[in-house]
């Protein structure tokens, strides 16, 4: 089967990796996201009370987003999860 159900589907055979296809895509979006709802890497991280590095590090493909910051990052973008 691969998939499992919590109100919405979920991959489970999805690789962990950062490297992966499927992971750099998830990337792309972020980044496009950000950039449809005009807002610079700092505008994001004063929202969130981060450092700069953050946004950096997330879209150059250096930290891996859980679940929890890619629903903070898509209220900031406007945009449903």
């Amino acid at each position: 089967m691969g998939y499992t159900t919590i109100g919405y589907i979920i991959q489970i055979n999805m690789p962990k990796s950062i490297y992966s296809k499927e992971y750099k895509n998830v990337i792309k979006k972020l980044k496009k996201a950000r950039f449809d709802a005009g807002l610079k890497q700092r505008d994001v991280v004063l929202k969130l009370k981060k450092p700069q590095s953050y946004i950096s590090k997330i879209e150059r493909g250096e930290r891996r987003v859980d679940i929890i910051e890619l629903k903070e990052l898509a209220v900031i973008y406007k945009k449903t999860y």
